[in-house]
């Protein structure tokens, strides 16, 4: 059986509700997970310390919550894994702009959360992101699904174009004006 078919099998039985395939479909994507996450991760400061491994480990933390997950194949697995991812880093930064601002919670040791710390710019502009898409996807839902699949996905033009269903060629001009937008709403949030 090839990777893929093995890929396809445990997914087809991740989505009938089989504990145990989330941990096979993890184990056999981890790579392109860990790339996806590397890349999220390498616009970030120089010598932060919010790791790949960390954040797919979240990732997976979400999804083994989840009852069932609907991806019948590898694209819509790693689609609905960079979503988590988007949600992952928010919660991340919504946490730092909380602890920055005293949240009245108890102190923990920084040795227990050093590996997830984010600067406040960082936080911040993870935070005005997450605000742009949002409305990005009440005007534009297309777009704001391009920019997921390309930003947080790492998917080619033509990976999006086949799981949107849509030309590449649409895709390409989806992600040109939803990316000019986002510039736009993001320095308007971050006043720049």
């Amino acid at each position: 059986m090839s990777p893929d078919q093995d890929v396809t099998q445990w997914l087809r039985q991740m989505s009938e509700g089989n504990p145990a395939a989330l941990d096979r479909v993890v184990a056999l994507l981890y790579d392109e997970l860990r790339a996806m996450a590397r890349s999220r991760l390498a616009d970030e400061r120089k010598g932060h310390t919010l790791s790949a491994t960390a954040v797919v480990n979240e990732v997976y933390l979400k999804l083994a919550r989840q009852h069932r997950i609907a991806a019948p194949d590898r694209t819509r697995f790693l689609a609905v894994a960079a979503n988590t991812m988007r949600r992952v880093l928010v919660d991340y930064a919504r946490t730092r702009r909380r602890a920055k601002r005293g949240s009245g919670d108890a102190n923990v040791p920084i040795e227990d959360v050093e590996h997830l710390i984010l600067s406040d710019t960082e936080a911040d502009e993870v935070l005005a992101l997450d605000a742009a898409l949002t409305r990005l996807a009440e005007i534009n839902p297309r777009g704001a699904e391009v920019v997921q699949q390309r930003f947080y996905a790492g998917l080619s033009l033509e990976d999006t174009a086949a799981l949107l269903g849509v030309s590449t060629k649409t895709i390409q001009r989806d992600w040109i004006a939803a990316r000019a937008w986002l510039r736009k709403e993001v320095a308007r949030e971050l006043d720049l």
